[in-house]
């Protein structure tokens, strides 16, 4: 199987990894990679997906989207309820 590398952000990453040496070639950074990965990561479902262990790593896929957290809410003041 051959693998081309097309995104330069990908091929200096894997360069990095070389240099650091950890790795013997691209394969194994490749391999190291997969295996450091549950199979449940790369599932379309869900559902298989293992919960968050922390607010970092549940808000980890929406890093570089830019998103502003900080709207214009209305100030919601509550309800009163009987006790």
């Amino acid at each position: 199987m051959t693998i081309q590398i097309t995104k330069p952000e990908v091929e200096a990453v894997i360069n990095q990894r070389l240099r650091s040496g950890g790795f013997k070639d691209a394969e194994d950074v490749v391999w190291q990679a997969l295996q450091s990965s549950p199979p449940e990561a790369t599932a379309k479902s869900s559902k298989s997906a293992e919960p968050a262990k922390d607010i970092v790593e549940l808000f980890a896929p929406l890093r570089g989207l830019n998103i502003v957290f900080e709207a214009d809410r209305s100030k919601d003041t509550g309800r009163d309820i009987d006790l």
